[in-house]
Order: C-alpha cells, then sequence, then structure tokens
C-alpha cells in the first residue's frame, strides 16, 4: 500500500504510480523524463550522471562518474560518486546536471545557454567553448546577477523548496517558497521578519553545517510561505543574505517605497518581468513514438516495445512573451509545451503524425508562466516593453495598419505563429495558444491597447522616476496630447 499523502490544506490526496499510467504520457515519462528525474540512478551520461534518491545530491559525481577519493580498491572506478562523504551543501555542479534540460535555469543562472544544441565546431575547428551532457555546445550570455555576486542556488532555495515540506503540490510552483520579495520587500511592503525564540527551532538546525550559524535572538526574514530562512537576517534596518558555504554577507536592496516600482498600473507585474535578462524559449517539439523500437523503461529497469525520439524548431532568448500568470500578476512566458506527436505502430506506419494534443477542449499550443532564473539589475527599458509587440505575445511580426502579421509561422497548427500567441485584426486582439496553470491568461484586448497607449507618453517621458508615473493614467489626456503634437507639425 502507498503512503498516504496530504496536501497542503490537509486533505487525503491518491497519488498512482506511474507503473500504472497506462497512456502514451506515462509511457514518456518512464522512457524518457524518468532518467533525468532522481527517481532512478543515470551513469551513461557525460558530465551529468548522478545517483537516485538522496545521494543525487548529496553523493556528488565528477564529469566522467568516476570514484577519486581514498579506497585505493575503487579509485577511477566506474560509475560511482567522487567520494563516499556524504556533503551536506550541494554545489551549483551538482544542481546544472539535471537542471540544463528543458528549463535550463542552472545554464542561464550561470551565464550559459546552449542554444546551438549541438557538437557543431564553433572556435578553432573545434565544439564550445565548453561542452556539457547531450553533446551540446555551451556559450556566454549575461550571468544573473545574484551569480555575479557570489550566491549559490542554495542560497537562495531552502531545503523545503528542494526536498519537500511534507505535503503533496501537484505542481512544482507551489511548493517553492522563495519570492523576490522576500529579500527585496514590494513596492509598499518591506520584507517580513521574525526573532528566533526558541532553541529547538528549525533554522538553528538548518544551520549548523553553514559557515555562519543561527542563534537564539537572531531575527531572520521569512520566506514568502512565512517560514523563517535560516541564512538571511534582518541588522540593522537591512537585510543580509549570508552565503551558506562561505559565510560572506551579502546587502539585499530593499526597493520599498522608490519610485520607478512605484508606478501606476504596474501593481501586477512580478519582479522578473521587467527583470530578466533572457528567457530560454524552445518552439515547436516534435515527438515520435516509434512501437517497432525497443525503449529503456527506467521505471521498471527493463527494455519494453516502444521507443522516443525528440526534435525542435526553433530556440530564442530575448525577447520573451508576458502574461498572466498562476498568482494574477504579469510574467514571462516559455512554450510549455509545443508538442506535435507522431506515432509509429510496430509495423513502422504512422498512426498519428504531428498531433496536437487538446487542452481546455481544444487543440492548441501551450505557453507557461516561467522564472529563468536570468535576473539583471538594470529592468527591460519602458519603451521597448510598451512598443515592442513581441512582449506582448505576438512573436515576430510586421505591422500592416490595424493588423499584425506574423512571419514565423507553424505549418502544423493552422498557419498561426509558433512563437506566439496572439493576433491582431483590424485593431481586435485575439489569443489562441493556450496559457496553462491556474487563474493564467494571455492579456486582453483592452490590456493590449492600454500597453500601447502607454509608449506615446514615452516619447517624452522616458524616465521610470518621472513623477508622472506616480498617478493613474488618463488616457483622455493621452489623446489630447497626441492630437496637439499631430497639429503642432
Amino acid at each position: 500500500m502507498p503512503q498516504q499523502q496530504f496536501d497542503a490544506q490537509g486533505k487525503p490526496v491518491q497519488l498512482r504510480s506511474v507503473r500504472e499510467l497506462d497512456n502514451l504520457a506515462g509511457e514518456l515519462y518512464r522512457k524518457y523524463c524518468a532518467l533525468c528525474h532522481v527517481g532512478v540512478e543515470s551513469t551513461q551520461s557525460w558530465r551529468g550522471s548522478h545517483a537516485s534518491g538522496c545521494a543525487a545530491c548529496h553523493f556528488p559525481f565528477n564529469d566522467n562518474g568516476t570514484y577519486q577519493g581514498n579506497d585505493l580498491s575503487l579509485r577511477n572506478k566506474w560509475p560511482h560518486s567522487e567520494t563516499h562523504r556524504m556533503e551536506p551543501l550541494p554545489t551549483n555542479t551538482v544542481c546544472i546536471r539535471c537542471h540544463n534540460r528543458s528549463g535550463r535555469i542552472a545554464l542561464s543562472y550561470q551565464g550559459m545557454n546552449d542554444g546551438n544544441n549541438g557538437g557543431v565546431p564553433v572556435r578553432n575547428a573545434f565544439p564550445g567553448p565548453e561542452v556539457i551532457s547531450g553533446s551540446r555546445n555551451v556559450t556566454q550570455i549575461q550571468a544573473d546577477i545574484h551569480h555575479e555576486k557570489g550566491l549559490e542556488c542554495i542560497d537562495c532555495h531552502t531545503s523545503r523548496d528542494v526536498m519537500g515540506d511534507g505535503y503533496a503540490y501537484e505542481n512544482m510552483y507551489l511548493q517553492t517558497e522563495v519570492s523576490c520579495e522576500d529579500c527585496h520587500g514590494s513596492a509598499l511592503e518591506l520584507p517580513k521578519v521574525k526573532i528566533v525564540a526558541r532553541e529547538n527551532d528549525e533554522a538553528l538546525r538548518e544551520s549548523r553545517s553553514y559557515q555562519q550559524q543561527v542563534y537564539s535572538g537572531d531575527t531572520l526574514v521569512l520566506t514568502s510561505k512565512g517560514r523563517p530562512y535560516s541564512n538571511v537576517f534582518y541588522r540593522d534596518g537591512k537585510v543580509v543574505v549570508v552565503g551558506k558555504r562561505d559565510g560572506r554577507e551579502h546587502i539585499s536592496k530593499v526597493i520599498t517605497g522608490t519610485p520607478e516600482h512605484q508606478i501606476a498600473g504596474h501593481e501586477r507585474m512580478e519582479c522578473y518581468a521587467c527583470h530578466s535578462a533572457a528567457v530560454p524559449q524552445c518552439f515547436g517539439c516534435h515527438t515520435q513514438y516509434d512501437q517497432s523500437q525497443q525503449g529503456m523503461d527506467y521505471v521498471i529497469g527493463r527494455k519494453t516495445r516502444g521507443s522516443f525520439s525528440e526534435t525542435e524548431d526553433y530556440r530564442s532568448l530575448y525577447p520573451f512573451p508576458l502574461a498572466l500568470d498562476q498568482r494574477g500578476k504579469i510574467a514571462p512566458l516559455t512554450p510549455g509545451c509545443q508538442t506535435f506527436v507522431t506515432v509509429l505502430d510496430a509495423d513502422g506506419e504512422a498512426q498519428l503524425e504531428e498531433y496536437v494534443s487538446t487542452f481546455k477542449g481544444k487543440k492548441q499550443l501551450r505557453f507557461a508562466p516561467f522564472y529563468s532564473h536570468n535576473t539583471a539589475a538594470k529592468a527591460v527599458g519602458c519603451s521597448e516593453c510598451h512598443a515592442n509587440l513581441v512582449f506582448l505575445g505576438f512573436g515576430q511580426h510586421v505591422v500592416e495598419g490595424q493588423n499584425v502579421e506574423s512571419t514565423l509561422l507553424c505549418e502544423k497548427a493552422d498557419n498561426l505563429p509558433l512563437d506566439g500567441f496572439m493576433v491582431m485584426q483590424q485593431g481586435d486582439v485575439q489569443s489562441f495558444s493556450g496559457v496553462v496553470r491556474e487563474h493564467s491568461r494571455a492579456l486582453n484586448d483592452q490590456e493590449v491597447h492600454r500597453i500601447l497607449a502607454v509608449n506615446q507618453c514615452l516619447v517624452c517621458h522616458d524616465q521610470p522616476k518621472d513623477p508622472i508615473y506616480q498617478q493613474p493614467l488618463d488616457y483622455n489626456r493621452v489623446e489630447e496630447c497626441f492630437n496637439r503634437a499631430a497639429v503642432t507639425q
């Protein structure tokens, strides 16, 4: 009998094993996804090997999966973790072994991009400048500001983020308890804090492995779920983030009350809608399931009929579309997922060809709200966001009068854009792709026209600290200014 699970409200949750999922999605997980997830050991991937379960993070592998510890009988043996010493604080190298696919957040955080996606020579007739698992080139992009300041993944993420808090969540983002506002505050509210009062407080226990420990009487900053961080202190009116491994202290800038963060109409903006420097976007995922071949089922540990393969159409980093996320705030999107499925039977004959699955009752591609872990101190320019229709979800395009014509079309999706989810015809805006997650949706017609209207103001008022932006926008006044400018020309 499986162990009883409960959701965050304490209600019982019945979870089925992936062994029981007798459908194509279950088959895909067992044969394609499960190798990278920590339920099974992965020892076949150069620079990507890892153990399973807890050992996946706490017994780190080197690039070749060989033992390099003091036991001479095992030295250079494969497959083994580099040492047999448990590491209480996993390094960024551990994180990147898994988080280099799909959202690629570990790559983006450290300023790397695998957009070339193959071992094609790029420098001195060799691949590179760096090569990672899957024979992929990695080139340099702007790194996340937190990485540049010396913060590791574990310095922001808590143990509950990574290992759970005892509840079963339907989606990973519901388990994550870290938010930008925790350390930086919001436009109107300062970071929330709590004094450590008990000697058995969880933060004290967690900090035992840190360079700088927590003691009773310390004031700690709270996460978005109201739990104390074990390495973020509030001292003398300042938020101090302490590196768990090295003990370095970083003063977090609090933005509460600053004019550029109190712009009227920006109340729904996620911090990273403006402060993301790049958002990895992979368009067109063509998945083939061939029942004439055999593939390894990583859950049961043996090969069975059916093998998967994937190809893609196009990748991009910037600009990126915006829409409403599960919190009702405006956030970046990434394809999630634009899957075209082909199924070949045991004779190699196509039973489904480039099939687009249904979402909310109709066949449509999907986008998902996404934080890319590529935060920049400098925000996206106001005029760029308000004038570039890519940010509004139109993809690559040309403007013809009151129509927006897409230029990157997908032949498998009724001639609709692959890199966008909006169309404009005679000034009317409609969305045609699904935005996943509860409460999420594309910007509507009214919101798009309001965003574009502000661009007229930015011609003269191009600074976010301009006092005019502390007031709600009077669209009649905008029209008057626009008409007056036309008359004086």
